[in-house]
């Protein structure tokens, strides 16, 4: 049963199939982004169509640049060879990180005054580092709220003579991606400092994969320091394709494993393999070592239970690092509902700072399901349900958090109804999530 507020799911006895990945958001928004720097025009095909991507794609039309559907998932975008023509505008980026934290990074430098919001979570979400960093280079950014947070006024800059700055590792990524995507608008020789420990790392693989495929090749120092060549300048390479969304793969590789428990499996994702550039395509192998079976081919990647995990009917408690797969980590939190013993995933501050406060929205949905939930700053610690049997009938919250409720919709494979609400939240990543899970359900 479902209705625009909720999504009841019946118990699901076993899946099996294979899924095609949507595009990853990642890789979308910062090539649309690039494309639409970049002199000349490029194709992009297989971009994710979501909330997010369509917040950048709006942004990119607001600021001057073309960009026009040229067939299914595929984009046409003539890019503005440099700085975004349009001087003056007004963005609404919804709860789009993967928009609002480069964007914000690249007006800074387009000489122009911009205004930038977002839903209300968007404002509760830290910008005080990356505004900081700009300001070393004489960026101007007024905050219209509370310091440290959008909403932002952004105007023109004065540019120093800066040939270094500094930005803080541990908050967020997406601040040291914004200053790599925005320094080669100044066509300057420029390295950026990195203070204390690197956070999700893997997506710095992804911005600096980017940035090569734009014709910018950034000389780094290990994590530490990433420097700008001098006259850098974006350049169209007509035509790029974007990888399958591999934190979305998590859910189905997971599901084939805890299906595989009781005879259902395996689950193949179509999108992503071996050779990804994504950090979360390592999910394949914690769930290995929760007891999976994984193989991976050039493009796909499969999952079931192992011999040993469908013999005993449980996956293997986990103690994990999980620093480099932040958003798949949180598929391991519900895959724990099935292993033996408790799983404690550690290294995951970032969560607090997301589309919601994640290890407290995590901690507190699971505990509707029975599991026993110790949660920290910056980790968490899940214990099964007595006898591994999920409370039925759960009433699933979801945070207008899009990962809530792709990683709850998993709890039915434990023989039990549950409630989702807010199932629409999904469309900022993958609005098709629940046709796609459905199509691979055998009961």
């Amino acid at each position: 049963m479902a209705s625009s507020e909720y999504l009841d799911l019946a118990p699901i006895k076993a899946v099996r199939g294979t899924v095609t990945l949507p595009g990853s958001k990642s890789i979308s928004n910062r090539t649309l982004l690039l494309a639409g720097l970049a002199a000349g025009e490029t194709v992009i095909r297989d971009v994710l169509e979501s909330d997010d991507t369509q917040h950048m794609i709006n942004a990119l039309r607001a600021l001057g640049v073309g960009v026009e559907e040229a067939g299914v998932r595929v984009l046409k975008v003539r890019g503005a060879g440099g700085v975004f023509p349009v001087k003056q505008a007004e963005l609404f980026l919804g709860n789009a990180g993967t928009a609002f934290r480069p964007l914000t990074a690249v007006l800074a430098l387009c000489g122009g005054e911009y205004k930038l919001s977002g839903v209300p979570r968007m404002h509760e979400r830290p910008i005080g580092d990356l505004v900081d960093a700009l300001a070393q280079l004489g960026a101007h950014i007024d905050y219209l709220g509370n310091k440290g947070f959008p909403p932002l006024a952004i105007y023109p800059a004065t540019l120093t003579s800066a040939q270094a700055i500094s930005i803080r590792g541990n908050v967020s990524s997406q601040f040291l991606t914004g200053l790599l995507l925005a320094l080669p608008l100044l066509k300057r020789k420029t390295t950026i400092q990195v203070a204390g420990d690197l956070i999700s790392k893997p997506y710095i693989e992804i911005t600096l994969n980017t940035l090569k495929q734009f014709g910018v090749n950034v000389q780094r120092d290990g994590w530490a320091s990433f420097t700008i060549p001098e006259n850098a300048r974006y350049q169209s390479p007509r035509e790029v394709y974007v990888e399958g969304d591999a934190s979305s793969a998590s859910y189905f590789l997971a599901a084939g494993a805890i299906s595989g428990l009781t005879g259902g499996g395996p689950v193949r994702v179509q999108g992503v393999g071996r050779n990804s550039v994504q950090g979360d395509v390592r999910f394949a192998e914690f769930l290995e070592r929760m007891g999976a079976q994984v193989t991976l081919g050039d493009n796909h990647i499969e999952a079931t239970a192992s011999a040993e995990a469908a013999r005993r009917g449980k996956l293997k408690a986990l103690d994990a690092d999980c620093n480099l797969i932040p958003d798949a980590a949180m598929t391991l939190a519900v895959a724990a509902l099935f292993a033996q013993g408790a799983t404690t995933l550690r290294n995951i501050g970032s969560w607090r700072v997301k589309e919601t406060d994640r290890i407290a929205a995590m901690a507190a949905e699971l505990r509707k399901l029975g599991a026993t939930v110790e949660e920290g700053a910056d980790f968490l610690r899940i214990t099964p349900p007595h006898a591994s049997r999920l409370t039925p009938h759960a009433v699933i919250d979801t945070y207008d958090d899009h990962r809530m409720a792709m990683c709850f919709a998993l709890a039915a494979l434990g023989g039990v109804p549950v409630r989702i609400n807010d199932p629409r939240c999904v469309d900022k990543t993958f609005p098709d999530y629940f046709k796609v899970l459905a199509a691979i359900v055998e009961n």
